[in-house]
């Protein structure tokens, strides 16, 4: 990586900005504004961004946006519509951020939870949604009655693998009968599938669902069922308001008034970021008063261990799925090895799709 943003960064961009010529950014998104979830929370950033910067920022957006052909036209047209900076809000837009940045050396691109850098002029931006994941498996270890745990996945990327080795080994730790079961729906935003997902897995006997996915049908499906859930990416306390437990909620206008004010100041140059709890880009939505107290005060005192890096969430001993050593006793993960995951840890049944 070439440079990782400190929290003291991005407490230092969120001063004033200094006037300037209006700058330009735009912004992509995979789904729509309205999905209560991972775009939800971009926009919410971005008109955090707007409102910081005033007339000095001139932003637009466009939704809905496939990858491929699609990404490369939008992005295309925002650069030679005079755009500076462009953020491109989903880890599949990799191909096309680098096809486009290629061609226009002189735009500014941001691309969340990606991995390719071919460009001088991208930077990559992530967060460490493990920990999050770490803190809502303790809660569902300690509150599932059925000892199933159901958990609702988009694709088998990295970020999304070590979502589930996280909350599970951490669901796993405080109950160790505990069990989950996992329904892949190669989307990040279908709330048909969605529920349906919810409800095969409440048939499954899950009394806790968890989902990286991006609608609210999850969560309405709990409420409806009478089980716990937690939302994604927002807090979706309203579409169940007995079911949420929580939600890992993102945070990432910090990050973005940063990097615009970088660009405005001259300063702004390729890095890679990722950033978790002690940046605050992520954080707990409210917990659920159902959540007994002693637990709630365990859950705080996890996120404040993970924020002071007095503890990792992926900390030996902890085997692979086949039974192979992965940490030793005591060993942390380095971010490579997470950046890269693609097993699941010893304890999960379900198969690991190609």
């Amino acid at each position: 990586m070439k440079k990782l943003l400190t929290a003291a960064v991005l407490s230092a961009a969120l001063a004033t900005p200094a006037l300037a010529d209006t700058t330009k950014v735009g912004f992509i998104y995979i789904g729509p504004v309205g999905d209560f979830g991972w775009t939800a929370g971009h926009d919410r950033a971005r008109q955090e961004l707007q409102e910081h910067f005033g007339d000095a920022v001139e932003t637009s957006i466009v939704e809905n946006v496939d990858y491929g052909a699609d990404a490369e036209r939008v992005m295309t047209q925002m650069a030679l519509s005079g755009t500076d900076m462009i953020f491109a809000a989903s880890f599949g837009y990799g191909p096309d951020v680098n096809a486009v940045a290629g061609r226009f050396p002189d735009v500014a691109f941001q691309h969340a939870t990606g991995y390719i850098q071919e460009h001088d002029n991208i930077s990559l931006f992530d967060a460490r949604f493990y920990e999050g994941r770490a803190v809502l498996g303790h809660i569902a270890g300690k509150m599932t009655e059925t000892n199933t745990i159901g958990y609702i996945a988009s694709y088998p990327i990295p970020a999304v693998v070590s979502g589930i080795n996280s909350a599970y080994l951490h669901a796993k730790a405080v109950n160790p009968d505990v069990n989950f079961r996992i329904i892949w729906t190669y989307s990040w935003f279908d709330p048909a599938l969605e529920a349906d997902a919810a409800e095969t897995l409440i048939e499954q006997g899950a009394d806790v669902i968890m989902q990286h996915t991006d609608s609210t049908a999850a969560v309405r499906v709990a409420e409806d069922a009478g089980v716990m859930a937690f939302g994604q990416a927002s807090d979706m306390t309203e579409f169940g308001p007995n079911a949420h437990l929580s939600a890992i909620v993102d945070r990432w206008a910090p990050y973005y008034i940063s990097r615009v004010q970088a660009l405005k100041d001259g300063t702004w140059e390729a890095q890679n970021s990722w950033m978790g709890f002690a940046e605050g880009i992520i954080e707990m939505a409210p917990w659920n008063d159902r959540i007994p107290a002693e637990l709630q005060e365990e859950a705080d005192g996890l996120i404040a261990a993970i924020s002071a890096e007095e503890y990792h969430p992926f900390t030996g001993p902890i085997n692979r799925q086949d039974g192979t050593a992965w940490l030793a006793d005591g060993e942390v993960a380095d971010d490579g090895a997470l950046a890269t995951m693609d097993f699941f840890v010893e304890g999960i049944t379900a198969e690991f799709p190609n």
